[in-house]
């Protein structure tokens, strides 16, 4: 693995099925196929999409080698192996790569809301297990703390492998900033689907993206449409799928992009684990007239 490696482009945040309690794997490796169809860039199993919180160490783990080998090498894969807990994160983290994982996602460790240096430290020590890419994940709208622009610019200075930052704050400022500080030599990527195109519009080079686990070819169009600066039809599509892109996050990610897709016959059911719950009747309609309205 070249620790260099620059992920740009869509990347799928792939929800996890399940049937019935269990992880649905057969429809796991059909969903990886349908998003390398789709174009799609590469895939990130086990982040909030798949619901880690809720699925066991074991499963998690089954979950990255399954996700490899249907993927087969034809994209990459970041196996999401963050946690709150910094010996956890290291101990998925090796197990990921011993797997075949071609990077990391690294969420902020949640609710113990550490100190930036506390940031710093536990990062560095994910660092250290693997020379493989790590994407640092700043969404403190979930963890309660944001990933500081000096934290970011001590680990690449120290670890030339963490040079991506899935940036979900939900400001074109912090974009700005990271980018001005860093230029090049860190690659940001949105983590809201709403706000890809304005992030990529001040320097970001892709998404992580929800939404393109049911329309992987429209989100990887507009993706590609702004990475070579054709903003006027980078804007359209954007126009036409905003309100998809709010829509899918009408309730707690993944319930709704999940009955989205069972709907669309991408995964068999929309069942989610405790404490999710599946959509109330008001959500569901919202929903569906969303849909019908963005392929009418």
């Amino acid at each position: 693995m070249n620790r260099s490696r620059t992920f740009t482009g869509t990347y799928t945040a792939i929800v996890t099925p399940f049937r019935r309690g269990v992880v649905a794997y057969d429809e796991l490796r059909k969903l990886v196929n349908f998003q390398i169809r789709g174009g799609i860039s590469g895939l990130v199993p086990v982040g909030t999409t798949g619901e880690s919180p809720t699925v066991s160490h074991e499963e998690h783990l089954n979950i990255i080698r399954c996700t490899i080998e249907a993927a087969r090498g034809r994209v990459p894969i970041i196996a999401g192996t963050g946690s709150n807990s910094t010996r956890e994160a290291i101990d998925m983290t090796k197990d990921a790569d011993a797997a075949g994982a071609d990077g990391f996602l690294q969420v902020a460790p949640y609710y113990n809301r550490p100190t930036q240096e506390g940031l710093f430290q536990h990062f560095a020590r994910i660092a250290e297990v693997t020379d493989k890419p790590i994407i640092l994940y700043s969404i403190p709208g979930r963890c309660g703390i944001e990933i500081s622009v000096k934290v970011i610019e001590r680990l690449r200075a120290k670890y030339p492998h963490v040079a991506h930052i899935k940036e979900a704050g939900g400001s074109v400022d912090r974009v700005d900033q990271i980018i001005s500080a860093l230029g090049d030599s860190v690659t940001v990527l949105s983590g809201d689907d709403s706000l890809t195109l304005p992030f990529m519009a001040v320097g970001a080079k892709g998404v992580i993206s929800v939404a393109s686990n049911l329309y992987p070819r429209e989100v990887g169009k507009l993706v590609s449409l702004a990475l070579v600066n054709d903003y006027p039809k980078a804007r359209a599509l954007h126009r036409k799928l905003y309100p998809v892109f709010k829509t899918i996050f009408i309730e707690s990610n993944p319930a709704p992009i999940k009955l989205a897709m069972a709907r669309a016959g991408i995964i068999g059911s929309d069942e989610v684990r405790l404490p999710l719950s599946t959509l109330s009747d008001t959500s569901r309609q919202t929903l569906f007239a969303t849909l019908k309205a963005f392929k009418g």
